[in-house]
């Protein structure tokens, strides 16, 4: 039955109040949470490509594309989670926002555990896959074999984090990201040139770290969930709810499916990227790394950005408060093409010293690296902007338009370009071809915002009872790290 007693903590209101300040005040943290990610991701790749080469950094390229296909699978269930919690939230069910907590925390334990033993198995086969460099396959193997050991950890610490933001909670994923970084950071080149008493692990030392990493910061985060009795907290018979329920379970697969196939399809056309990348040699995909490394912060205003959008329309969508809903889109829209486009300007004006400090100031893969973000930066401005109008459609758990859409502007659009105008422009083609597909993508997802029927999959279903609730969400039309930027 639904609690009567409010706990000690209450999930955060986002259904009152400025839009924008409560926006950017909610986007903030998740923002400083993708710099903390992102900035330890560049650190290490400086280690390992100051220390260990351009070889070492592409292996992890490689690897890592890997690792973001299947996180992939974890982004689709835990948005299609956070959506529900949020809505729930905003309805003011608290008993069924941890019902849905409970289920998806329960479903992807066993789950992240098979998937950790199988990728161990068939990593070489995967790296084979995506043609990887002969000199670097032996590192790549490495260093993803230790990050399959890390992924249950992971899943669960992004599963969640991203709950707590459905409950309104942006503050303290920040905490944690934060506790993640700093001992990321701190044994990375500990483990890699093995100072001290540690051995020297080389690729592999900075996956251990990692791992580390992860698995404190897991511990640490369950730990201060119920020292703080925050809402996603399960206690007494709330943990019956970690058995998976059949009709949520029903709910987060139907919706979760297709939110993940977003991300896939963004990792298999990034994964096909690299595949061309990488037969233009090993100091291409050294400038492709390296750039990757600053696109990743080109792309975090939208993603912050548009987690907030997410998180404030489902509260809106949930307590039926539609007036707002577009008010919010707009306010998101505007924020990320402001900083998204400052951060694009930044890198094309700084782009060989920003570059050189993953390669060195004298490697034959800075310009390279800096052509790369003159042709294709500034479609991640429209990129961004589709990435909001997406966030208000998701948190009405609608997003087989916006998969369609994406299928279209990934793959016949940017593939054309890159393939078919390889003869004529050479490498250059590839890089055309990320813009191109951006403009295609915000055209076609704004034509489906303004006139789609994506509103008419709203909840009129009362509110009161769970049961009542998970019908209405069973029934609603299906439908989607943060992503490498290829």
């Amino acid at each position: 039955m639904p609690e009567t007693a409010p706990p000690r903590r209450t999930a955060r209101d986002l259904t009152s109040g400025p839009i924008t300040r409560t926006l950017i005040a909610f986007a903030l943290p998740t923002l400083a949470s993708n710099v903390l990610q992102t900035l330890n991701g560049s650190v290490n790749a400086i280690w390992i490509g100051r220390f260990l080469g351009e070889g070492a950094l592409a292996a992890t390229v490689n690897a890592n594309l890997v690792m973001f296909l299947l996180v992939s699978a974890v982004f689709g269930f835990g948005m299609a989670a956070t959506v529900l919690i949020g809505q729930r939230v905003g309805a003011r069910e608290l008993d069924g926002a941890r019902r849905v907590m409970g289920t998806i925390s329960g479903l992807f334990v066993a789950g992240a555990i098979l998937v950790s033993v199988v990728g161990w198995f068939t990593a070489p086969a995967l790296l084979r896959l995506l043609a990887t460099p002969e000199g670097v396959q032996p590192l790549a193997l490495a260093y993803l074999r230790v990050l399959f050991l890390g992924l249950p950890g992971s899943f669960m610490l992004v599963l969640l984090m991203m709950g707590l933001r459905g409950f309104g909670d942006a503050v303290t994923p920040l905490w944690f990201m934060g506790l993640s970084v700093v001992i990321d950071m701190s044994l990375n080149p500990v483990l890699i040139l093995g100072l001290g008493p540690a051995p020297r692990l080389g690729i592999a030392g900075s996956a251990l770290a990692n791992l580390i990493a992860t698995y404190l910061s897991l511990a640490a985060l369950l730990a201060a969930i119920y020292l703080r009795d925050l809402p996603i907290r399960l206690r007494g018979a709330e943990w019956r709810y970690l058995r998976p329920d059949p009709v949520l379970v029903r709910t987060l697969v139907t919706k979760g499916v297709p939110m993940g196939l977003q991300m896939i399809v963004m990792s298999v056309s990034a994964l096909t990227m690299i595949g061309l990348v990488n037969r233009d040699g090993v100091v291409t995909t050294a400038a492709y790394g390296a750039i990757n490394q600053l696109w990743s912060y080109v792309q975090m205003p939208a993603m912050a950005i548009g987690a907030a959008v997410s998180a404030m329309a489902a509260q809106n969508i949930g307590a039926g408060l539609w007036s707002r809903v577009d008010r919010i889109t707009r306010a998101g829209i505007i924020a990320n093409l402001a900083m998204t486009g400052a951060l694009v300007l930044a890198i094309v004006l700084v782009d060989r010293q920003a570059v050189g400090l993953f390669l060195g100031a004298d490697s034959q893969a800075v310009p390279i690296a800096a052509r790369i973000h003159l042709i294709a930066g500034w479609g991640f401005i429209l990129f961004g902007a589709t990435l909001v109008l997406n966030a208000t459609m998701r948190a009405n758990g609608v997003v087989t338009a916006p998969l369609v859409i994406m299928l279209v502007g990934l793959f016949p659009v940017r593939f054309a370009i890159a393939l078919l105008g390889r003869a004529q422009l050479g490498i250059d083609a590839v890089w055309w071809s990320f813009p191109a597909g951006s403009v295609a993508m915000l055209t076609l997802t704004a034509l489906y915002f303004r006139r789609g029927r994506w509103r008419e999959a709203r909840m009129a279903a009362p509110l009161h009872a769970v049961e009542a609730e998970e019908r209405a969400l069973a029934d609603a039309e299906a439908c989607g790290r943060e992503g490498p930027a290829g």
